[in-house]
């Protein structure tokens, strides 16, 4: 059976453990290389390690909330893999969940700075590459409550929002080019971040980063090539996929 990502290269951002890490694998054993980027070296360095038996991985430790570490990321991803052609823009913090009234300057910039302007930062010297390329995908990962905003989520939900604008924008300017621009909502999934949202609940109950990955290889494989500015829901395919 052939694999559907067979030929392509992705960057993923919060690549070291998660979302991203999961979708890194999966990635890899539909047949992509995968680009990772993290903050953290060290941890980003030991997953390429446990990843590269899966096929070809490079990483780049990188701050995508730095304009600079946007545009040397880049660099280095094209460096790698001169037929990168699919973005994931993974990587977010989730801040200090409190009302409004009570939250800090520091905080809410944190937290802003690193979900939405990042998207600038990691996206925009990618652009002119994906244009060159002519079917590039670039996927935004979004949240519940960047749809539908709830109390105490403040900052992280206000940055959710920034990122479906920047979705919507982006996909509308680039669609005549042949790029696409997607946002997919995961869900609650098995995460150190939705364990730090709700550390009471039972992780064991919710499906992993793998188990909802399918949208993802759906949107940077070529079955998506006429499809974006939709939002999408990782749940709905992951329930088609369980059947």
């Amino acid at each position: 059976m052939a694999k559907r990502l067979e030929g392509k290269a992705a960057l993923i951002t919060g690549a070291s453990k998660g979302i991203g890490k999961g979708i890194a694998k999966v990635f890899l054993d539909e047949g992509a290389s995968v680009f990772l980027c993290a903050r953290g070296e060290d941890r980003l360095a030991q997953t390429a390690r446990e990843l590269s038996s899966r096929g070809e991985v490079a990483f780049l430790a990188a701050d995508v909330a730095d304009p600079e570490d946007g545009k040397r990321l880049a660099a280095s991803a094209i460096e790698s893999f001169p037929n990168l052609s699919v973005l994931l823009n993974n990587a977010s913090i989730l801040g200090k969940r409190a009302p409004i009234a009570e939250l800090d300057v520091a905080t809410w910039n944190d937290v802003l700075k690193v979900n939405t302007s990042s998207l600038f930062y990691t996206t925009h010297p990618l652009i002119s590459h994906l244009v060159a390329h002519g079917n590039g995908s670039i996927i935004n990962v979004s949240s519940s409550v960047g749809r539908r905003g709830k109390p105490n989520w403040g900052p992280y939900a206000v940055s959710k929002f920034g990122l479906e604008g920047f979705t919507q924008v982006l996909a509308a300017e680039l669609e005549p080019s042949g790029v696409r621009v997607n946002s997919v909502n995961p869900g609650a999934t098995r995460t150190d971040m939705r364990a730090g949202a709700y550390p009471d609940e039972d992780p064991t109950t919710l499906p992993t980063p793998e188990d909802i990955a399918e949208v993802f290889v759906f949107l940077a494989s070529d079955e998506s090539k006429t499809t974006t500015g939709q939002a999408f829901e990782a749940r709905d395919y992951m329930n088609q996929t369980w059947g």
